[in-house]
């Protein structure tokens, strides 16, 4: 009984450490918002960059990102990585694509969402039991996933003819506000309600701080470190959902550049890229912050190049200041 009070207190100690010592860094991202969102309404003033069509254009770009970042948020929030998020991306929208014809819309969708889950188990449970980093596995995983998804169609997109599907997850709206922006809000919902008001969510911030006192004072953390990679996997596999409505398309290639993009968003919105602390409204945030790159710098005329250049020039820098910890070069490793 000793061992495990005194283990849980190392807990406690070890997470409130990750979840307090970044100041200010929890408010940079919505900061970098406001930034560049008053950077590129000036500049674009002419170009109708805050015009209602173009703000709706962002949120729907953001919208598959946004929920990746979600999913994303968790599996580093426990200490692990997803690096198959992309190929998951892609073979969720062709088995979407191929059920949705023959089964009608949901069971499109749920085959989708299934694949992702087992996707997640098979990276998790290699992760765990054969104790290989999730980086390498997912990197390999990746491979696997996209060879597959290559194969199902034999790189031939599959065009989906169900206009309730289209509808429902991409290119139906409800009043001004399309369905990729309610799906992200849902995600954000879901994902907020559950790293805050979930004991599970305050497992995974524990795991990811301190592995070892977390298993010390009773935890389950193989069990936390497999569910929180079949989280990432599973929003990986809605996103391929919800493009896969908006294009009326499943595709090999769908979500493979959007791995960096992803891991970008959610560690300038607040995430440790190595466990113990999250923050979901600045994954979301992190998510619109890339988005609204990508349109301001297409409409400041841009060549595709100079795009990336000044992309990641961005990025580095709210990356930075997002990880900066002055206090702990100072006091966290003195006994």
């Amino acid at each position: 009984m000793r061992v495990h009070v005194r283990a849980g207190a190392r807990l406690r100690r070890a997470w409130a450490r990750r979840s307090e010592d970044g100041g200010y860094r929890q408010y940079v991202v919505y900061l970098a918002f406001v930034s560049i969102l008053a950077v590129f309404a000036l500049m674009l003033w002419d170009d109708g960059f805050l015009s209602w069509s173009n703000l709706l254009n962002i949120g729907r770009q953001a919208a598959p990102i946004a929920v990746m970042a979600v999913g994303m948020a968790f599996a580093l929030a426990s200490a692990e990585i997803d690096l198959s998020i992309g190929s998951t991306v892609a073979l969720s929208s062709l088995v979407a694509a191929a059920v949705v014809g023959d089964h009608g819309f949901f069971l499109g969708a749920m085959a989708a969402v299934g694949v992702g889950a087992a996707i997640g188990l098979v990276n998790g449970l290699i992760t765990v039991k054969v104790r290989i980093p999730s980086f390498l596995v997912t990197l390999g995983t990746l491979g696997i996933i996209s060879g597959i998804a290559r194969n199902m169609n034999n790189l031939q997109s599959m065009p989906i003819r169900n206009d309730a599907f289209s509808a429902l997850f991409g290119a139906g709206s409800l009043g001004p506000i399309s369905s990729l922006v309610i799906w992200t809000a849902i995600a954000f919902a879901i994902g907020h309600f559950a790293l805050h008001h979930l004991r599970w969510g305050r497992h995974v911030l524990a795991t990811g701080a301190n592995r070892a006192s977390a298993k010390a004072a009773g935890l389950n953390t193989d069990r936390i470190r497999i569910s929180a990679l079949m989280v990432s996997s599973v929003a990986a596999s809605f996103a391929g959902v919800l493009l896969a409505g908006r294009l009326a398309i499943g595709r090999h290639d769908l979500g493979e550049n959007d791995l960096l993009t992803v891991i970008a968003a959610v560690v300038i919105g607040g995430t440790n890229l190595f466990g113990g602390r999250a923050s979901i409204a600045g994954a979301v945030t992190g998510a619109l912050i890339m988005a609204m790159l990508n349109n301001g710098l297409i409409l400041m005329g841009l060549e595709v190049a100079d795009q990336l250049i000044a992309r990641g020039l961005i990025i580095i820098v709210a990356v930075a200041l997002s990880m900066r910890t002055p206090s702990e070069s100072v006091g966290d490793d003195v006994p």
